[in-house]
């Protein structure tokens, strides 16, 4: 293997290495955002699911007070 030939391998093998550098700090910035939205929509329904239920509490409404439907 000449000089040369090896320094074209190792300078591909320094661009490839850049690109995946690159593609794992684009993944780790894509998580990072996905994990924000993820605990916002957590959020969201924790606060809806309170929401409802005091409204049915606030009607007088207990679903576990209600009689199983007919085909039970």
């Amino acid at each position: 293997m000449t000089m040369s030939n090896l320094e074209q391998r190792l300078t591909e093998l320094e661009v490839r290495l850049t690109f995946v550098d690159e593609a794992v700090q684009a993944l780790t910035v894509a998580d990072a955002e996905q994990s924000l939205h993820i605990a916002a929509l957590e959020r969201l329904v924790h606060d809806l699911r309170t929401e409802l239920a005091s409204m049915r509490t606030g009607q007088g409404h207990d679903p576990h007070s209600e009689p199983p439907p007919p085909h039970y």
